[in-house]
């Protein structure tokens, strides 16, 4: 694989380079600051009106989905930042101890004026501005500069969208699946043999720690699905979120019941020290059954993640097989456990759990389970966009020319 990466050309790492989501942010930013400056030239007395671009760049860096929604508190909470910094530079100037006055009246501010969540952008502002504001000549320029970065940052982010977090959000997801695959093929490699209760015990830990891989996962999710909405670049928004938050809850329950499976092998260990888990045939059974279901975990985020027909087809196809195997394989080990349990009926509880909790995982990854979720999400999520703004809905579905049902079938297509 990296001799693939190092024979990429040139020429193409630089186009994909350039699709860079975080690189066409960086433009973006760069270039409604570059052209409020250009603005302000004309329209300020200043010489160098730098509250514009410094504006810009501020309102700039939200996605259109929270400039429609929350830009107006964040513009407030810019032009509150100013007026502060402005009164500042007219009265007293930048010292230490107007420095923690003005800070002080800028928190004061935001929450008089209710921008909520952006108070502290408040303060941050009236610092920023106070830096190039200290003479008191020309302030109320400096208010129509904020004004004009803040028409220059909102019309920027409405005809040049912002850049679409999906494949971000797609790599975080497989990632998360990959990391599962790991510790799935390290717990089924326990099962062959004698495994010291310590052992299972580190496995528990490494399957608590999933919570955080979780939590990171997430938080890259809620970006994609901020820059999906309202996105004109985007036909299928809801289509897009809804796939891949079905397909991280999904995973999440997966590693769930890993963590419940880390714990039943760690307290079967325990009670069969210093004998192994499971006979040595039965083990061999059990690693296997867990390096298929381990396999197919990754194949599942690769079908959440993958937005071309074909593809996903061939995605989903693998995933089948896979789960096939592994419920063959599963039937198997139920019908070891049987027979052991005829012959041996100490820690037939632990032995059953082992088996349920895989069942749980393989049940959970099951394609026309996952397709009923999905369209159950779909319906949800589309019945409440029409009751909270029926007449944008309406809108949107005459301007798109699809109607919503359509978007059912594209959800078996994304399976």
């Amino acid at each position: 694989m990296s001799n693939a990466r190092e024979e990429t050309p040139p020429l193409e790492r630089l186009l994909k380079r350039r699709r860079d989501p975080v690189v066409v942010q960086a433009l973006r930013s760069a270039f409604a600051a570059t052209v409020a400056y250009v603005v302000a030239l004309r329209l300020s007395p200043e010489a160098a009106p730098l509250t514009a671009p410094l504006t810009a760049l501020l309102v700039v860096q939200v996605t259109l989905y929270a400039t429609l929604t929350n830009g107006i508190r964040r513009v407030n909470a810019v032009v509150a930042g100013v007026l502060v910094a402005i009164a500042f530079s007219l009265l007293v100037g930048l010292t230490w101890w107007s420095l923690a006055l003005l800070i002080v009246a800028a928190l004061g501010v935001g929450h008089l004026v209710r921008v909520d969540e952006y108070v502290p952008e408040v303060a941050i502002s009236a610092m920023l501005v106070l830096g190039v504001t200290a003479v008191g000549d020309y302030a109320w320029a400096r208010v129509v500069e904020t004004l004009i970065g803040a028409v220059v940052g909102l019309s920027c982010n409405l005809l040049l969208p912002p850049p679409v977090w999906v494949d971000e959000a797609g790599e975080s997801i497989e990632d998360l699946a990959r990391r599962v695959r790991q510790l799935m093929l390290r717990i089924g490699e326990q099962a062959g043999g004698r495994t010291p209760p310590e052992v299972a015990a580190a496995r528990l830990h490494e399957a608590r720690r999933l919570d955080h891989d979780i939590a990171e996962v997430d938080a890259a999710l809620r970006q994609a699905e901020d820059s999906l909405r309202l996105n004109p670049r985007v036909r299928e928004g809801v289509l897009h979120r809804v796939v891949l938050r079905t397909g991280l809850d999904t995973l999440e329950i997966c590693t769930v019941v890993l963590r419940v499976l880390a714990r039943s092998l760690t307290d079967l260990a325990k009670e069969r020290e210093p004998e192994p888990l499971f006979p040595r045939e039965t083990g061999e059974v059990v690693e296997a059954l867990l390096s298929e279901v381990a396999d197919a975990v990754v194949s599942f985020a690769v079908l959440v993640t993958t937005h071309v027909s074909l593809n996903a087809d061939a995605a989903e196809a693998r995933l089948a097989n896979e789960l096939h195997q592994a419920a063959a394989t599963r039937d198997k080990l139920a019908q070891l456990l049987l027979e052991r349990l005829q012959h041996d009926a100490r820690q037939w509880q632990l032995h059953g759990a082992v088996l349920t909790e895989v069942n749980r995982i393989i049940d959970e990854l099951d394609t026309e389970h996952r397709s009923q979720r999905l369209l159950e999400e779909l319906d949800r999520s589309t019945r409440e966009q029409r009751e909270r703004l029926p007449r944008l809905t309406a809108l949107r579905g005459r301007l798109s020319g699809r109607p919503w049902r359509n978007r059912r079938r594209s959800a078996h297509r994304s399976r």
